[in-house]
């Protein structure tokens, strides 16, 4: 008898049988793809992934033999063999299941398909064909459409799906089969409340909604509107609301709508930014009730699993967040997207679930533009070919829709998209509480006039130093406060709270903030100032002004700047997005955030950075180029970095949440939960400040022997300021007591 896994100090009777494990892989393989209609093809890798290990040397091994055995790249001969036309992408998944997708010619970290394919292997035993029944052959998934001009591209995202359903299917069985032999059972997966006791929650909170306001009528009809929009076909959806019109709930509320009408297994809702998932998440388990917790997955780095009650429902949150085996999953922009073109098994175990889902897109003119066109192609081969109905929802709907005018046209983007907003034009003009202007180039001196001015103010700049000078001008005057990256997000939330109840008591509240501010941060001004940026970013600005519309239009300003000092200027990109601007203030100077002005913004960024720039890295391109026998699956998964991050983390520890888990590093042998912990408390710093902090001693590795410079601490707390945060830009200056932590 052959077998798959071994285990220590125990007889072969106890050992899983490869025939056990290849026949279960392949079920399980099978029935994961078959939500997108490929399910013979999840069979013939599930069956074929292990096929190595029916070879002696490999048996061998499982007995304690210290030689190292090909076991994966068998398999990959037998479908090349076995299913002439498609088995070369299936030898990419099946050569991959442990060490990941790798290139099909290029060099890369991993061994070339090619390279792996001409390599000896030790022979197989003639028996795995008694043992193992192969599909006999693998017809085209169900309901599949091609689209000729990214026809590779398609070939490459099927096989990403299908891989993931094989490693997700291999490490559940292999979880199982240690689980059982050590605990008598398997460990507790998925599961959860169904999509119907989940709206049925929602729509008891939904009950309690007052129409007691303008705005809060209004946010009524918007969610009535969209919710019977719900009986649609799947596919793809625009959400077009103002800022504050209730856009989180809406799109909720039609998601589950929309799953359960089309028998879809889940929502997925993409968000930006880590601050806003928590935010969300949050909102989301308030209003599904006693069912919240168990419903909702967050997953983004900063989730701290161990803050909830038991090592059980920890351990499970892990296990969930692996394959996204949860009815709602609230993620960041970078995990969604990076996952979508990864080759490492971890990351792409959750992609089958995306299937049948309905993804919604929070603030989708988010998009990083070097990356868009390759995002949207992603984007809209889930629509077409596996059953997942995608949302974009923003205030600003970035102009993404392919048509057959060239001139209105977003190449290789969505077709037929439907907007569940009734009327968006009425809508903005209805929910309209603010009036734009730009009110010319401000010098230092003038800024800080404009600021002393009014009582009430926000002030939005584009770097931080700017913020910091600014803040230094005003900080002796009532109410000043000063908002920017260089605070730990435990520190920024105490500072928001704070300035919430200033705003409501009325006194004086004069913040000087980078735009952080304008990710979806509640709070209500009656004036708002904004460097000159990306359109879009001047509407999300405008959302802090009369938030809650107690004001007038006229009596609550966003007033936009050009910088005078030099000192001061944007990055090259953001000028990029500011020109933008300037010109269509100039068109559309009486309205600047009406829908036609935010679509002529879109239209004229695109069509300025160019497909090319659109697509920075021509992954694109480099797919179609490739062809079946040279898919660049290593390439893509390196050049599809949504953050391009030079900064390094150093950690705040001024409470004794952040102290404890530091000391909790010199005992613990995992560290997941511990940086999660520890992840609230860190500042991002340049890679050159970094350096200077650590030339001097400010700041210093905890249990460097074991964990490197992960974990780098600031030991000089006289480089953080309440109401500045860190500066790394004289970390020279220091006091003898502030060398401990």
């Amino acid at each position: 008898m052959y077998y798959a896994h071994s285990i220590p100090n125990e007889e072969k009777s106890a050992w899983q049988s490869l025939e056990s494990h290849l026949s279960a892989v392949g079920r399980m393989a099978a029935a994961r793809a078959e939500r997108f209609g490929a399910g013979p093809w999840g069979e013939a890798t599930g069956l074929l992934h292990d096929l190595g290990k029916y070879t002696e040397p490999f048996q061998r091994r499982l007995e304690g033999s210290p030689v190292q055995v090909d076991h994966s790249t068998a398999g990959a001969h037998v479908a090349i063999e076995k299913y002439s036309q498609l088995g070369p992408l299936l030898a990419y998944l099946i050569a991959g299941h442990h060490a990941g997708l790798a290139n099909g010619r290029d060099a890369g970290e991993r061994t070339p398909l090619k390279n792996r394919l001409e390599a000896d292997l030790p022979p197989l035993d003639p028996a795995w064909q008694q043992e193992i029944a192969l599909p006999h052959e693998l017809p085209p998934p169900a309901h599949f459409q091609m689209r000729r001009d990214r026809a590779f591209f398609q070939y490459a995202f099927l096989a990403r799906m299908v891989f993931s359903c094989l490693v997700d299917a291999d490490f559940v069985d292999t979880e199982t089969f240690y689980a059982v032999h050590e605990n008598g059972v398997p460990h507790a997966r998925g599961g959860g409340p169904s999509l119907e006791v989940l709206r049925d929650a929602l729509d008891e909170h939904l009950g309690g909604f007052k129409a007691d306001s303008d705005v809060n009528r209004q946010r009524g009809e918007i969610l009535s509107h969209v919710r019977a929009q719900a009986e649609l076909p799947p596919g793809r959806f625009s959400l077009t609301v103002p800022t504050g019109g209730g856009k989180t709930l809406a799109s909720l509320v039609f998601a589950l709508d929309h799953a359960i009408a089309h028998g879809m297994d889940r929502v997925i809702y993409v968000i930006p930014f880590t601050s806003i998932v928590e935010q969300n998440a949050a909102v989301f388990r308030n209003a599904l009730g006693e069912h919240g917790e168990a419903a909702v997955l967050e997953h983004h780095s900063a989730f701290d699993a161990g803050s909830q009650s038991d090592r059980h429902t920890i351990d499970k949150l892990r296990r969930d967040s692996e394959n996204w085996d949860a009815p709602i999953v609230v993620t960041t922009a970078v995990q969604f997207f990076e996952s979508l073109f990864a080759a490492k098994t971890s990351r792409c175990r959750k992609l089958h679930n995306i299937a049948g889902s309905v993804v919604i897109l929070d603030e989708a003119q988010t998009m990083p533009l070097p990356l868009l066109r390759p995002s949207v192609a992603a984007l809209d081969e889930l629509a077409l070919n596996y059953r997942t109905s995608i949302v974009l929802c923003t205030a600003t709907q970035p102009a993404l829709v392919e048509t057959d005018d060239p001139e209105r046209s977003f190449q290789g983007g969505f077709r037929g998209m439907h907007e569940l907003a009734e009327c968006p034009d009425k809508l903005y003009r209805d929910l309209k509480r603010v009036s734009v202007r730009h009110i010319g180039t401000m010098g230092d001196e003038a800024l800080r006039d404009e600021l002393l001015a009014t009582e009430q103010v926000l002030c939005i700049v584009n770097n931080r130093r700017h913020a910091r000078a600014l803040f230094e001008s005003i900080q002796d005057q009532p109410g000043a406060y000063h908002l920017t990256t260089s605070m730990y997000a435990v520190h920024r939330r105490r500072m928001l709270a704070e300035i919430r109840q200033t705003l409501k008591s009325g006194k004086p509240c004069r913040v000087v903030s980078t735009s952080l501010i304008e990710a979806g941060v509640d709070v209500d001004f009656p004036r708002v100032l904004r460097a000159e940026a990306g359109l879009d970013s001047i509407a999300q600005a405008a959302g802090r002004c009369n938030r809650e519309g107690r004001r007038s239009a006229c009596d609550s300003e966003v007033a936009i700047f050009a910088t005078a000092n030099d000192d001061w200027a944007p990055p090259p990109e953001l000028k990029q997005f500011a020109q933008v601007t300037r010109e269509v203030l100039r068109q559309h100077g009486d309205d600047p955030l009406s829908l036609t002005a935010i679509e002529a913004y879109f239209r004229l960024l695109y069509w300025q950075q160019g497909s090319q720039t659109l697509d920075k890295h021509g992954l694109l391109k480099l797919i179609e180029d490739g062809r079946i026998e040279g898919l660049p699956f290593e390439t893509l998964e390196q050049k599809f970095s949504m953050i391009e991050n030079n900064q390094r983390a150093v950690i705040i520890p001024f409470d004794d949440k952040a102290r404890a888990a530091l000391r909790d590093l010199a005992y613990a042998e995992g560290v997941g939960g511990i940086a999660r912990k520890l992840q609230p408390y860190t500042v991002q710093v340049p890679q050159q400040g970094f350096v200077a902090l650590e030339r001097v001693g400010a700041i210093a590795a905890v249990e460097p022997d074991k964990f490197g410079d992960q974990f780098m601490v600031l030991v000089n707390e006289d480089l953080y300021d309440e109401r500045l945060g860190l500066n790394w830009s004289e970390p020279t200056f220091m006091k003898a007591e502030s060398l401990t932590w």
